[in-house]
Parts: C-alpha cells; sequence; structure tokens
C-alpha cells in the first residue's frame, strides 16, 4: 500500500520511516568518515549513555534510531521491526531518560510499567533493566504468574520505580492491594499482539482503565498488522505508526532449509539433524508443537545420548528458570520448547533452530526462526514437513514473497534413506521402554487434536499444494557434505584394499554383456543416484502387470485360470480397441498444447500490449498488493471473522430473555440435561465495569498484612517520624516511604521486638507501670524455677552414669 494509503489509517499518523545508511550492507563494509547519528547525538543523560556504552552498544540500530527521539519526545509510539533489531533497547532508553532518578515520595507508587506475554521474556526484560541501568539509581521489581504472591505484597511495598510483569499477576496483585496506578507515566506493551493474542483482553483493558489518562503508551513487536483496530481501543492518543524493514521480515544472514519426510519419522530426522549435520558444541533450539511432544524428544534425546533440557507453560516457573538458566550458560546445548520461546528470547550464540512441527501461522515462524541471526550474526533454521504441511509452507513462502523451489538442494530435500531408517529402527526401539512408552502413546493423541486446532491454510495454497511433486526432492546437500566428509576420511581406504581387488577378479569370470550392463548402472548412479532413484519409483508407479492374481496358480487346469484364459479370449478385441482411444486421446491433447504454445509464441508481444494496457493511476485490484502479508500479521484473524458473522437469537422480551436464561444442554458426561451456566457465574465486576475471575479477589494481601503486621510497624515508625520532627500532627497522617518487610521467621521476629521497643518509647500510666513489673517479675521466677529443675536433672543422670560405671 501507497504512502499515501497509510496516511488514512483512522487513529494514525504515518511516520515517514525511510531506511538510513545503517541498512546498507555496502555503506557498512568501507572504512570511510563515520556519520552523526550515535548515541551521542540523541541528547541522552550522563548514567544512561554510560550504562549503553558500558554493554558495548555504539550506533543506533534502525528502528532505535526512528523510535528513540519520538518516544523522548512524549509521543504515543506503535513500531514494528524484524526479530533481532534492538527493539527492547527502543522502550528501555527512553524510560530511563524520563524517570531520571529514584523518587519514592511518600505515598507514591511506580512510574513506568511493562507487560510482557510470557515469564521468560518478562525476566529477560527485567535482566536488561539491571544491566543497562546500572548507574541509575532506580528500584526496578518483577511481577511473575507463579511466584510467591507474599514476596511480591513485599516488593510493592518498597515502592519501586519499573514494574515488569505479566498481565495476569499483575491484575491480580491490583485486585487484591487495591493499587492505585495513578502515578505511572509510562507503560510499554511488549510484543503487543501477542498479548492480545494469548487472551489478556480483559486484564490489559482493566489494567490500562487504571492508568491516568497523561501516560504515555509504548507498543512493540515484530510481526504488526497495519489496520490496528484491536490497539486503537488501548488507548493511544494520536500514535506514530512506524513500520521499518517490512519487506525483508527476517535477516538476511539467516538460512532456510526445509527437510521432507514422513509423519511416523520426524524424530528420526530430528536424530539424524542432531547427529550428522549440527555440530556438538553448537546450541540448538527445537521446537514442538505441545508440551507432550516437549517431554517426549526430551526423553528420546536423552535416551539418544544427546544432553539437553526442556521449557514448557506448564512447567513449573522454578523449573523452568534452571532449564533456560542450563541452556544459556552452555551446560547443555540443546532446548527443546513450545512456542512460550518463540517471542522475544535473545540468546547470543544461538546457531541453529529447528521446527519439528511445521507453525501454523506464517508470522510464528518468524518469531520462531528469529532466536537466531540476531543482531547481525548468522544462524541456520531447519524445518521439518510433511504432507499435511506442504500448504503451510507454500503459505509462508507466498508471505515472505520468496519462490519455492524444488531444484534447490541447497534449501528443501530429504534425508539419506539408509540412514533415515538407521535412526528410525533406533526410534522404535527407544519408544518400546517403559518410560517412554506412555509419553509416545500421550504424544500421538496429542498430535491428532494439534493438527485439527492448527489455524488452517489458504485456499489458493490447498490447491497449489496437489501439484507439489515430491518424488523430485533429492537428498538436501547438507547431508551430502557430512556423508562425503565420513567417506573420505574413515571409509575410502578399505575400500580400495579390499572390494576394488575382488570387482577386478569378478569382472574377468562374468559374461561381456552383464558387465555392460553393470558399467551402464554404474555409471548412471555415479552422475546422479537421486535421479536415478526417482526414475526407478516413476517406473514402478506406472507399471501393469499383464496377468491378474487368478492366473498366476501353478496347476495348468485350475478352475480360475480356465475362466481367465476364457475371458481374455472373449474380451481381447476390447481391451486392443480402448487401448486404441487411450492412445488417441492422449495424442490429440498433446497437439492442442503444442498448438496453443506456438499460437502464444506468434501472438505475444500483441497480448502482452493489450494486458499492460490499463490506467495505472485508476485500476483498482481485486485485492491489495500486500493483503498476503497483512492476512499473515491479521490478529486472532479466526476470532474476528466469527464476531462479525454471529447471529444472535435472544429474545427481544422480558418472557423471552427469561426462557433463554433457563435453556438446557446435553452433558455428554452426565448423560442428562443440564442448565446452561451464567457465562458470568464465577467473575467478578471491577470499578470499571469489566468482569474477571473472581478468583483474583481472595483476600490473600490482607492475611498478609495481618501475619507481617506491616501496619503496626508503618504506624510506629510514623510516630518516631513525627516525634524526631517535633512533634507535628499533620506529617504523621502522610505514610513514609515503606521497606521491604522480613519473610524469615527469625527475621519477622527481631522485627516484632524492634516494634516492642518503639512501643516502649512511649509514657505510660502507674497502672501500665505496675503491671509490666509484675510480667517481669513473674518471668523472672518462671526462668530461675526451670533453671534449678534442669541442674537437678543434670545431677540425677550424673549419679546414674556414675552407678552403671560401678557395677561394670
Amino acid at each position: 500500500m501507497s504512502a499515501m494509503a497509510l496516511d488514512e489509517v483512522p487513529g494514525f499518523t504515518l511516520h515517514k520511516a525511510e531506511v538510513d545508511y545503517d541498512d546498507d550492507p555496502d555503506k557498512g563494509k568501507g572504512k570511510g568518515k563515520k556519520k552523526s547519528g550515535g548515541f551521542q547525538a540523541m541528547g541522552l543523560s550522563a548514567p544512561v549513555l554510560k550504562g549503553i556504552l558500558k554493554m558495548g552498544y555504539k550506533i543506533p540500530t534502525p528502528i532505535q534510531r526512528k523510535t528513540i527521539p519520538l518516544i523522548m519526545d512524549g509521543r504515543d509510539v506503535v513500531a514494528m521491526a524484524k526479530t533481532g533489531s534492538g527493539k527492547t533497547g527502543c522502550f528501555l532508553i527512553p524510560m530511563f531518560e524520563k524517570l531520571k532518578q529514584r523518587e519514592a515520595k511518600a505515598g507514591g507508587g511506580a512510574r513506568a510499567l511493562i507487560l510482557s506475554p510470557t515469564r521468560e521474556l518478562a525476566i529477560q526484560t527485567f535482566k536488561f533493566i539491571k544491566h543497562l541501568g546500572r548507574f541509575m539509581d532506580l528500584k526496578s521489581i518483577l511481577v511473575l504468574g507463579g511466584d510467591s504472591m507474599d514476596s511480591q505484597f513485599a516488593a510493592v511495598h518498597t515502592l519501586p520505580d519499573v514494574i515488569v510483569a505479566t498481565p495476569g499477576r499483575f491484575l491480580h496483585l491490583c485486585v487484591e492491594m487495591d493499587l492505585k496506578l495513578s502515578s505511572v507515566q509510562y507503560c510499554v506493551f511488549d510484543e503487543a499482539d501477542r498479548l492480545f493474542e494469548m487472551g489478556f483482553g480483559e486484564q490489559l483493558t482493566e489494567t490500562i482503565k487504571r492508568l491516568p489518562e497523561s501516560r504515555q503508551m509504548v507498543l512493540f513487536s515484530a510481526t504488526l498488522p497495519k489496520q490496528m483496530v484491536e490497539f486503537a481501543t488501548a488507548g493511544l492518543c494520536q500514535p506514530v505508526l512506524i513500520r521499518l524493514d517490512v519487506e525483508s521480515k527476517i535477516p538476511d544472514t539467516l538460512d532456510l532449509k526445509y527437510i521432507y519426510c514422513r509423519p511416523a519419522e520426524r524424530y528420526a530426522t530430528l536424530l539424524v539433524l542432531l547427529r550428522d549435520v549440527i555440530p556438538s558444541t553448537a546450541q540448538t533450539v527445537i521446537f514442538a508443537g505441545t508440551q507432550h511432544h516437549v517431554e517426549l524428544i526430551s526423553l528420546m534425546l536423552t535416551k539418544a545420548g544427546v544432553p539437553n533440557s526442556h521449557v514448557y507453560s506448564g512447567l513449573d516457573a522454578s523449573a523452568r528458570k534452571i532449564n533456560t538458566a542450563k541452556f544459556t550458560h552452555r551446560k547443555v546445548n540443546v532446548l527443546v520448547v513450545t512456542d512460550v520461546a518463540a517471542r522475544g528470547l535473545d540468546i547470543p550464540t544461538l546457531d541453529y533452530v529447528i521446527n519439528l512441527h511445521f507453525p501454523g501461522k506464517p508470522k510464528l515462524f518468524i518469531h520462531r526462526v528469529g532466536r537466531c541471526a540476531r543482531a547481525g550474526r548468522s544462524g541456520t533454521a531447519y524445518s521439518i514437513f510433511s504432507n499435511d504441511d506442504i500448504a503451510h509452507l507454500i503459505d509462508l513462502h507466498m508471505f515472505l514473497n520468496r519462490p519455492l523451489n524444488l531444484d534447490d538442494r541447497k534449501t528443501i530435500g530429504i534425508v539419506p534413506p539408509d540412514t533415515q531408517e538407521t535412526e528410525h529402527l533406533l526410534v522404535q526401539e527407544y519408544v518400546t521402554h517403559v518410560d517412554l512408552a506412555t509419553a509416545y502413546r500421550v504424544s500421538n493423541n496429542a498430535y491428532k487434536q494439534y493438527f485439527v486446532t492448527r489455524p488452517a491454510a489458504s485456499t489458493a495454497s490447498n490447491k497449489r499444494a496437489k501439484n507439489f511433486k515430491i518424488d523430485e526432492l533429492g537428498v538436501l546437500e547438507d547431508f551430502l557434505q557430512e556423508n562425503t566428509e565420513l567417506d573420505g576420511a574413515g571409509k575410502g581406504k578399505k575400500f580400495r584394499k579390499g572390494k576394488l581387488i575382488s570387482i577386478k577378479k569378478a569382472k574377468a569370470k562374468e559374461d561381456p554383456a552383464k558387465q555392460e550392463t553393470k558399467l551402464a548402472v554404474t555409471s548412471s548412479s555415479s552422475v546422479d543416484a537421486d535421479a536415478f532413484r526417482n526414475d526407478f519409483l516413476a517406473r514402478m508407479k506406472s507399471y501393469r502387470p499383464q496377468a491378474t492374481i487368478f492366473e498366476l496358480n501353478p496347476k495348468a487346469h485350475a478352475r480360475e485360470l480356465v475362466a481367465m484364459t476364457q475371458k481374455r479370449e472373449a474380451d481381447e478385441a476390447k481391451i486392443e480397441k480402448h487401448k486404441r482411444k487411450m492412445a488417441e486421446l492422449d495424442a490429440e491433447e498433446q497437439e492442442k498444447q503444442n498448438s496453443k504454445t506456438i499460437a502464444e509464441e506468434d501472438h505475444g508481444p500483441k497480448r502482452r500490449k493489450a494486458v499492460t494496457a490499463r490506467d495505472e493511476e485508476h485500476f483498482i485490484a481485486y485485492q491489495a498488493k500486500d493483503a498476503v502479508e497483512e492476512e499473515g500479521y491479521a490478529i486472532d484473524n479466526f476470532t474476528r471473522q466469527a464476531n462479525s458473522a454471529e447471529l444472535s437469537v435472544l429474545g427481544d422480551t422480558a418472557e423471552g430473555q427469561r426462557m433463554h436464561r433457563q435453556l438446557q444442554k446435553w452433558d455428554r458426561k452426565k448423560k442428562k440435561m443440564v442448565n446452561v451456566e451464567n457465562p458470568r457465574a464465577g467473575k467478578i465486576r471491577t470499578e470499571h465495569g469489566v468482569w474477571i475471575a473472581a478468583s483474583y479477589k481472595t483476600g490473600r494481601y490482607d492475611k498478609w498484612k495481618e501475619r507481617t503486621k506491616v501496619d503496626e510497624k508503618l504506624l510506629a515508625e510514623q510516630a518516631q517520624a513525627s516525634d524526631d520532627e517535633g512533634g507535628d500532627a499533620s506529617s504523621a497522617a502522610v505514610p513514609i516511604v515503606q521497606r521491604q518487610y522480613p519473610n524469615t521467621h527469625w527475621g519477622r521476629h527481631n522485627a516484632k521486638a524492634d516494634l516492642r521497643k518503639l512501643r516502649d518509647l512511649d509514657l505510660k500510666t502507674p497502672e501500665q507501670i505496675v503491671k509490666k513489673r509484675l510480667e517481669k517479675e513473674t518471668k523472672q521466677e518462671r526462668e530461675k524455677a526451670a533453671r534449678l529443675k534442669n541442674i537437678q536433672r543434670k545431677k540425677r543422670a550424673l549419679t546414674k552414669r556414675k552407678g552403671k560405671g560401678k557395677a561394670k
């Protein structure tokens, strides 16, 4: 779509995002004069610039050069750039410049909020804040689902400047603690389209309504659609839309390679890749369809002697952190994950990505393979596909605007059949073990469900998939290079010494005709083994036997043989007539095609002129040029279509609505009719009118305050602060800066002791003094009695021991 069309997008202004000099690969090669436009020219403060340079960043990326000045000017920004282009720095650098230093005001709160779709991405953003803001006096906390809520209550009480959170747990804390987010000045949605896709719509709506109207909103992702109807509801104020590198989508240094196999041989193909192609020291991420497949692959690789770790969303939070840390610290070199790790994770030394199950959406493929070849590094992505995935593969290449050439063996091919068969036999042996049999059965059932729920490919791709010639695929060059290296290293000498001599001796004894045929076969196979194999398979498919199964009886006078012989004699003329007719039809079709091609060659230039003779200025095509790309970027495409096609059959009267509430449905488990559940049952309505799950309001925060006595501590500190300030009554009403209350047993004990000491500082009445003295005397008498009792017990034990010694 042209720039004029983009200007007309409702609610958005188009920023002219031309590509700067950093995008041109030829300009970066020479050692000419250095152009301006580094971080020093952005007007950043000294601590921020020092943190950037300390991390080794010198020149901003194109997306950073475009977005950072706009965000620092206070504009709402919606930005898209390909994976690995430095989007995290785009929103963190302006955040540090905006916040500058810590402001833990009385009654204040967080001034910046960053929401991430997954826990791993939130942890990575939190670590990046720590490294980039090491010279800034800012307090940041991490709020994740699955972690202890008590520690998160205490962390919020420290009045942080920045909160990095996942949407569900953050809203839980807001509802539990009744947080007022009036001090938030800067809000970031990282991987914004994924936040909406994962079903966080209610949480995001409620969170945004709690923010002040004067806040600044920033949305980032590698795959954002042009028409942002979903994001317009996020409360953005005249946002600037920036989309860089829309055409390239994936880095140029990333090699995409596709391997075809039968569905039952996926695991064998994976083992061949890990053993023969990918070096054992290279870091590899394997993406699987479901968590059941992740567990199965992890067990299978362990059985095959490949050290690995695995991560999926259902795994315990601490286990996810441990397994991810094992991979990032190179304790293991293979990580098996679901799509939970497909977005945002930056593993600096990642070399290879393997798609065991082909993704259903093109933009999910972009996020998966975007884990490698980041920040100018190179990488390789292997995608294993079968017959069910051909339509999705064609969809992907239409989205990437790349041709799919089946003759290019550097890009697409198969595994050598003998190697794959060997690994497949090993896999069949692995799955018979007790620890793998159950996981294998469960994963097969999970794949059926995964296949049903996967987004369907387009109709055009399904039509093209029928003409996809699998037989023409040859062996991928990566496997051939590995095999030639192995043959040259270890097997060449043995072959020359042993087999060549025996072949020469055998040749002298054989007939010359047989020798000629053998030479022809060997020469043809040496020329191109794949072509010989494809030709042989094609001849097998076209082979039609002359005799039927009834004529294979060795007995000459068998009843079946006699019947078929008589039938052949009776119908021989009809069979010959049918063969002649089919040959004539084939000849006619061939003539028509030849005449058609000749006519096209003769009248080609005239027809081309007629086709191109149209008014380009006023011509309106059936669909936009980038319709395929935008369809791939679309968010919840099926949901949006279903909502637009919804037909409501509710009654328009009070009686009709009452009857609708009393409707029943058939329950397959209970085998009877049950009442239709109220969709709002088990939910609560917030003060902004949004219905959320009632489990958010559990009263845990009140129990935590009662258990930790945090209110008493705050009141005591307020009293002490007011005494220090001269007893000013107005200062007692202002809450003081809250510190983190201890979580351990002895920490709470010492805190309570400090509270008691603070209470003793106040003036007491005579009755209180007498009561305290009596309690003290009683305590001393009790301790004295206990002490005497212990002394007597020790004496008795000593005399008993001495008596036993004398008896011996």
